[in-house]
C-alpha cells in the first residue's frame, strides 16, 4: 500500500531515504530549514510527482509515517518546529545518532550513552508517536538495497511498540534487509555505540563500504 512519507531531514541521509520510499511507490515530502536549496529542488525534480519539499511543519503533517533524519544537535528543534502534534499515533523512524563532531579529520563522539540513548530522548519529546531505532547502523549508500559479497548485512532495531516495529520489518524487507528486533526502545543504548564502531572503522581505514550481519550457528 502507498504511504505518505515525512522526511524531517534533508541531508544526504533523508534524501537517501526519501528516493528510495520514492522507487518503491510511496510519496515523500522533506521537510527543511531551507526547501528552497538548489540541491532539494533538484532532488524534488528527480523524484517527480511523488517527490516534493516543504518545511518540518509541513511534512510531518503530510506524513502518515515519518523519518527523523536531522543532525543529533537539531533534531529537538526540528520535532518543535515540526509540532509535536502532528507525530502522535504516527510510525516514527529514528535514523539519528547522538555524535559530538571535533576537528577536521577526527572521529565524532557520542553525546549520549550509557544510561540513555537518543532513541529514548526521541521516545520521550514525542510520547504518543510508535518510534523505532533504524538505519543507524550504515552509510546512506547501503541503506536501500544492499549489496555485498557475503550478502545483505543486517539491520537491527529497536521500539516499544510491536505492531511498529513488525511495520519496520515489512519496509526494511522491501529495502532489502534482514530485521534482527533487539527489544524496546532502551536497546537505542547499544545500537548507537554500534553506529560508532561503523565510523571508527572508517575512519582508520579510509572505506565507508562496511556493514553487519549477525552470523548464526
Amino acid at each position: 500500500m502507498a504511504r505518505k512519507v515525512g522526511i524531517l531531514g534533508s541531508g544526504d541521509v533523508g534524501k537517501r531515504l526519501g528516493s528510495a520510499f520514492i522507487q518503491l511507490g510511496h510519496q515523500v515530502k522533506i521537510g527543511t530549514r531551507e526547501p528552497s536549496r538548489k540541491d532539494l529542488r533538484e532532488w524534488a525534480s528527480a523524484g517527480g510527482r511523488p517527490a516534493s519539499v516543504g518545511s518540518f511543519r509541513e511534512a510531518a503533517a503530510f506524513g502518515d509515517l515519518l523519518v527523523l533524519a536531522t543532525n543529533w544537535g537539531g533534531t529537538e528543534n526540528a520535532i518543535q518546529l515540526a509540532g509535536p502534534e502532528n507525530f502522535r499515533g504516527k510510525l516514527v523512524l529514528d535514523a539519528t545518532n547522538p555524535l559530538r563532531f571535533h576537528a577536521q579529520g577526527q572521529p565524532p563522539t557520542l553525546a549520549l550513552g550509557h544510561t540513555d540513548s537518543a532513541g529514548e530522548q526521541v521516545q520521550r519529546w514525542l510520547p504518543e508517536a510508535r518510534v523505532v531505532k533504524v538505519f543507524n547502523i550504515v552509510g546512506n549508500p547501503h541503506m536501500f538495497q544492499p549489496e555485498f559479497p557475503g550478502g545483505p548485512p543486517d539491520m537491527f532495531i529497536c521500539g516499544n511498540d510491536a505492531a511498529a516495529k513488525h511495520e519496520v520489518t515489512d519496509f526494511l524487507s522491501a529495502f532489502g534487509w534482514p530485521a534482527i528486533d533487539l527489544g524496546g526502545i532502551e536497546a537505542a543504548r547499544y545500537l548507537e555505540p554500534l553506529a560508532m564502531v561503523w565510523i571508527l572503522y572508517g575512519f582508520r581505514t579510509g572505506t565507508w563500504n562496511h556493514a553487519f550481519k549477525l552470523l548464526r550457528k
